[in-house]
């Protein structure tokens, strides 16, 4: 579990004013209420919330038309506010003033997100799934931001939601970057999320599957609604440390599998040292749609690296 002390989160601002926002209202080039900017912000009103998340919203000063948004999920016993320190994009945000970034919790399950039930594994089927959806439409919305500048990212719990939601939401985000998760549907059926809670099989790197059968879960998860046809998927690059014993390593090889059947990219080479010493990344195709990155003697989790998922933005 992460901590941080009250004096740390007081110091951090993170226990700012509480905004309402109404997303019935038009969209336009400024919020149709006036959030904060520069401050981590609490957010109570982003339409349907059938799982009763949090969200706060951090907005930079002097934000730029037609903003990207970032999604960006906190791992098991965190909160937004916590993750917003500990993947630092609000600097980057200031800096670029081109993207908002929204930091949901979770109450649940020890607060981890649900990637396990039928519900949350089901495009808008009422779980924590359409929670963090609907948080996506209505900054979309409030900002007037660019539909096609749509990310999600987290660590842990949150990077295995980013591989559901770009699962269920192929048509909501354009890129995925996350850190020591496993692959979309990896737990389903499981009497939990947490690792108290969860079934242990998928978290030990003992879910071993076929790139077409992981493919096959994935795609379960978009379903075939009415008027369905099948697009593209986001591009996805996902981060793992060798030395991870609690969402074991194999879980890469897991999900890489899983997303370069998805993705339809072969693998293609390997490139040592990058972006870090000790670091390797592994491309699939031509790197633009796939790429992994092997840290070694590093635990659970790799830390967050703003700069790198920025640039897989394209921010």
């Amino acid at each position: 579990m992460v901590r941080i002390s009250l004096l740390t989160y007081l110091a951090l601002g993170l226990g700012s004013t509480t905004v309402l926002a109404d997303c019935g209202q038009a969209p336009s080039s400024s919020p149709s209420v006036q959030i904060p900017t520069g401050v981590l912000t609490p957010v109570t009103d982003f339409g349907v919330n059938p799982t009763g998340l949090d969200l706060h919203i951090y907005v930079p000063k002097d934000l730029a038309p037609k903003p990207a948004v970032i999604l960006a999920l906190h791992l098991c016993g965190g909160t937004g506010p916590i993750y917003s320190y500990l993947s630092n994009y609000n600097p980057h945000a200031d800096e670029r003033r081109s993207f908002v970034v929204l930091y949901p919790s979770t109450p649940h399950d020890n607060n981890c997100w649900d990637v396990a039930s039928k519900k949350s594994l089901t495009r808008d089927a009422g779980g924590d799934t359409t929670s963090l959806a609907n948080m996506v439409r209505w900054a979309i919305s409030e900002f007037d931001a660019d539909p096609a500048k749509v990310f999600v990212t987290g660590s842990s719990s949150g990077c295995m939601m980013s591989n559901v939601m770009a699962a269920a939401y192929p048509d909501i985000f354009s890129a995925v970057s996350c850190y020591s998760g496993i692959p979309a549907g990896c737990l389903a059926g499981s009497p939990g999320a947490s690792p108290q809670n969860s079934d242990p099989t998928c978290g030990q790197g003992k879910m071993i599957k076929s790139g077409e059968e992981w493919a096959a879960v994935l795609k379960s998860i978009y379903g075939k609604p009415e008027g369905y046809t099948e697009g593209s998927y986001p591009k996805v690059q996902t981060w793992h440390g060798e030395a991870d014993f609690f969402v074991n390593y194999p879980n890469l090889g897991e999900q890489l599998k899983q997303w370069s059947t998805v993705l339809d990219v072969p693998f293609s080479k390997t490139q040592a040292n990058a972006p870090d010493t000790g670091y390797t990344k592994i491309v699939y195709g031509d790197g633009s749609k796939l790429v992994g990155y092997s840290a070694k003697g590093v635990g659970h989790t790799v830390p967050v690296h703003p700069e790198e998922d920025l640039k897989w933005f394209g921010l």
